[in-house]
């Protein structure tokens, strides 16, 4: 078939990607400039290549018809893995986790690249199983999901490995999953979490012993609790084998096995979590109670975001990020920088673009008539969605400092890349449902 260029680009999210990898080249600069002017890294000429190169990389992705990773996807998700596991061996350790594998100055980030594999094989995984029970392909799905997760949580990397959740979430959705098995992995994940988190919390946050988590806290009443729980699961699994008819035995197991499996599992969770690790995830609902540690970047992006005002201190007059108040500023506070020196205005240029770009992938996901091209843009749109909205969250101080960037404005080649692959894979949908109407 022939390539009808202009057809085949999407100029509306070109445009926006255009729009906010140049911000970000701007503000990745301004980052740079210390407070007597002096240009102390050379991130933004670096930048500027890896978004030469994702442009590249964009339009192949546009041209390739993704229809084609059908065929392979098994084998490079296959490879993923491997990589994976050589990279938790051999990995460079950087900021605490084994999660770049390379030689010297060049490296590659296999789990941020392993998002676009993720959701190809994920997309090719629901389209082979169209005509499989939904509770085999859901439950096949979450083992593929949670093995994947497993590679990256041990280098480790929380942040990476929290993306593949709302994919994996919105591909079931776009999969006809039934939502009792969504909306019942969401709570078991959810209520996991919040039993792991609840004591630390307590201790290092509310400054109060509360009696009700005495359930976590005293190991007899939490046994009791478990025992008791995985009890009415067994007595429900037992009433839903001999009277098969009666609902209520189905509900009586399902809950209570969400309870159960959560509090099991939080255990396992404050294992792998140290409490201080655990502090950085939930100081965002108090940072000033440790001001100087773990709630320093929250205070300082909150105080960055609020200076700004509604027009911005102006171009390389913001004062947090001169004075290097802001850790991680070029990367995950991209845009505490940016809300400083352009102020509301330019935060709200940023959110209108996301909305216009994210606005185009539900129109494409709406129009497509490939499954597999259907299930495939669900997951990329999940990604971009998540992205957005935890990294805003963060800076803000409204949810957990995750270490996730925003994508096309935060430093950095893996990201740069990856968003790039998604746009071009969605343009190359677009095109195809095109090419596959006029056939017909």
């Amino acid at each position: 078939m022939k390539i009808k260029f202009f057809q085949l680009i999407d100029w509306t999210m070109l445009l926006c990607v255009l729009f906010l990898s140049a911000t970000g080249i701007f503000f990745i600069y301004s980052s740079a400039v210390n407070q007597q002017g002096v240009l102390v890294t050379k991130e933004y000429s670096k930048q500027i290549v890896w978004v030469c190169l994702g442009l590249v990389l964009l339009i192949a992705a546009a041209i390739y018809d993704y229809r084609n990773f059908e065929r392979y996807i098994s084998i490079v998700f296959g490879v993923l893995i491997i990589l994976l596991i050589l990279t938790r061996i051999f990995g460079k350790t950087i900021n605490g986790s084994k999660s770049w594998l390379g030689i010297g100055d060049f490296g590659i980030q296999p789990a941020e690249f392993g998002k676009i594999v993720y959701i190809l094989f994920l997309a090719w995984y629901f389209h082979k199983t169209e005509e499989t029970s939904q509770r085999k392909r859901f439950f096949g799905a979450l083992g593929i999901t949670f093995f994947t997760m497993l590679l990256i949580l041990i280098q480790p990397d929380l942040g990476t490995a929290s993306v593949y959740i709302p994919i994996f979430f919105f591909m079931c959705f776009a999969a006809g999953i039934p939502l009792r098995y969504i909306l019942g992995c969401l709570a078991f994940g959810s209520l996991t979490v919040l039993l792991a988190i609840l004591p630390v919390w307590q201790d290092q946050i509310a400054g109060h012993t509360y009696a009700l988590l005495s359930i976590l806290t005293v190991k007899k009443i939490r046994v009791l609790f478990t025992v008791g729980f995985g009890a009415i699961a067994l007595v429900g699994l037992l009433g839903m084998i001999f009277f098969r008819h009666n609902k209520y035995y189905y509900w009586i197991t399902f809950a209570s096995a969400i309870i159960f499996g959560a509090l099991v599992c939080s255990l396992g969770v404050t294992k792998v979590l140290k409490p201080y690790q655990i502090q950085r995830l939930i100081i965002f609902l108090d940072p000033y109670t440790d001001k100087q540690g773990a709630g320093w970047n929250i205070i300082q992006s909150k105080t960055a975001i609020g200076a700004g005002g509604f027009f911005g201190k102006g171009f390389l007059r913001g004062t947090q990020s001169h004075l290097r108040f802001l850790p991680e500023q070029s990367t995950d506070f991209i845009f505490s920088i940016l809300s400083e020196e352009a102020g509301f205005l330019g935060g709200f240029t940023v959110f209108f673009l996301y909305f216009i770009l994210m606005g185009r992938m539900i129109l494409i996901i709406r129009r497509v008539t490939n499954h597999y091209g259907y299930y495939a843009a669900s997951g990329i749109l999940g990604l971009f969605f998540f992205h957005f909205m935890v990294n805003v969250g963060m800076v803000m101080g409204v949810m957990p400092i995750t270490g996730i960037p925003l994508l096309f404005l935060s430093y950095g080649g893996s990201s740069m890349w990856t968003a790039m692959v998604c746009v071009g894979i969605m343009m190359s949908i677009n095109y195809r449902h095109f090419a596959f109407m006029h056939q017909d």
